[in-house]
């Protein structure tokens, strides 16, 4: 199986909440766009350290985390971050790892973004189709 890697844009979902309560601009929320892998064994984002500095997200806990090698370690526990995948978003704490190499986008904001891994097109997808997304978007708007 080769690996899947999808693009995908963070932000400090703290900056995007006080954007729309007008007390700071659009253009000052801290974001970044990245090319991560995508690791249905790990369990939430993984980002580097230098990503969590872009970001400007605050450490809510350390946590034991167990990567790949078997290796253990304590790790902080940051957030919330806002993904966003063409035009689903969530929101998430990430796990920083300080030197990694790749940002990792876990089982828990996939499930949430509603999206599948499709290993032999190496890309993910909407669990449900985009059409789907876009119609029920289409929907919302002209029901308010």
């Amino acid at each position: 199986m080769s690996l899947v890697y999808t693009e995908i844009t963070l932000k400090n979902a703290v900056d995007v909440a006080i954007a729309k309560a007008g007390m700071v601009k659009e253009h000052e929320i801290r974001e970044t766009t990245v090319r991560a892998q995508v690791d249905t064994g790990a369990w939430t984002l993984i980002i580097n350290d230098e990503i969590r500095q872009k970001l400007g997200v605050e450490t809510l806990k350390s946590e034991q985390g167990t990567l790949a090698d078997g290796s253990t370690g304590l790790y902080e526990l940051v957030g919330p971050v806002e993904v966003i995948w063409r035009d689903r978003s969530t929101n998430c704490d990430a796990l920083v790892l300080p030197n990694a190499d790749e940002i990792l986008l876990g089982a828990i904001p996939l499930e949430a973004l509603d999206l599948i891994v499709n290993p032999r097109a190496e890309e993910v997808a909407g669990a449900h189709g985009d059409q789907i997304i876009h119609s029920i978007k289409t929907y919302s708007k002209n029901k308010v």
